[in-house]
């Protein structure tokens, strides 16, 4: 592996190792995706893109009554998980883990011989790359480039997600506030009850980002919560409950009771 640093996440529950320079780095969105459904969530569920693995890491660690398998296509994060699961400080979690090195464009028969089979998860989460190539400059080391940038658009993403689904499973994703439209778009005809909960810096500026909560199959009409809200009006620290969340203290339903009505009904 390239030079590597290793990280903490929520408070502790989970070491990982990471590429120092050359791919994306994992942050606010992977803790977000990893307390996304309470702690007694149970069954199979997929890191889609999961890039060194954070968010995955982050579900086993909190649930323990789930298996997660981390999807990733760049040689280096998949050696990265792999040496994160190896560590002691993860044994608590990692014989429910596996990493499967995969492309999601990647057809039917790669995908299962790589270990992930139809319509056999519960939830799949996912941080797609979160850039039009057409509104950006791509970063000049490719794999960085690949995690920052969505040539195809969301659609395999979500194709992907309802393939690896069971009927009525569960997708949460995170993405620019820019791509609301096009996720909408990409969810049309494999998922409904699509919930919106914008993600703003301060309570006086606009959503940067969006997390999706969604169900394969449902017929349910979209709904837009209300935000959540990361920092106070004034300085850099976090608001009081989003610090307990980033230190692996609560939960996203915990501290958003919107959000928790919404995947009450997913676990």
């Amino acid at each position: 592996m390239t030079t590597a640093t290793t990280d903490a996440f929520l408070g502790g529950l989970v070491t990982a190792i990471q590429p120092a320079t050359g791919h994306h780095r994992a942050g606010l969105e992977a803790v977000l995706l990893a307390a996304s459904v309470p702690a007694e969530a149970r069954g199979r569920a997929l890191d889609l893109g999961a890039g060194a693995g954070i968010a995955g890491f982050g579900l086993a660690a909190r649930c323990q009554a789930l298996a997660v398998t981390l999807v990733e296509r760049e040689a280096a994060l998949v050696d990265a998980a792999n040496a994160s699961l190896a560590l002691a400080a993860n044994a608590g979690f990692a014989a429910r883990v596996s990493v499967a090195a995969l492309d999601i464009e990647a057809p039917e028969p790669v995908r299962l011989a790589a270990g992930v089979a139809r319509e056999a998860a519960d939830l799949v989460v996912t941080n797609p790359p979160f850039h039009d190539p057409d509104a950006v400059r791509a970063s000049p080391a490719q794999p960085r480039a690949g995690a920052h940038i969505l040539p195809a658009g969301l659609d395999p993403w979500f194709r992907f997600a309802a393939w690896a689904l069971q009927p009525g499973g569960a997708l949460v994703a995170i993405l620019a506030a820019a791509m609301l439209t096009d996720a909408l778009t990409a969810l049309r005809g494999r998922f409904g009850g699509v919930a919106v909960l914008p993600v703003h810096p301060r309570p006086d500026m606009a959503a940067l980002r969006v997390m999706l909560h969604a169900t394969k199959g449902s017929r349910a009409a979209t709904t837009v919560l209300p935000g959540l809200v990361l920092h106070g009006a004034a300085g850099k620290d976090f608001a009081p409950e989003v610090a307990r969340l980033l230190r692996g203290e609560t939960d996203l339903p915990a501290i958003h009771p919107a959000w928790q009505r919404i995947v009450a009904g997913s676990f």
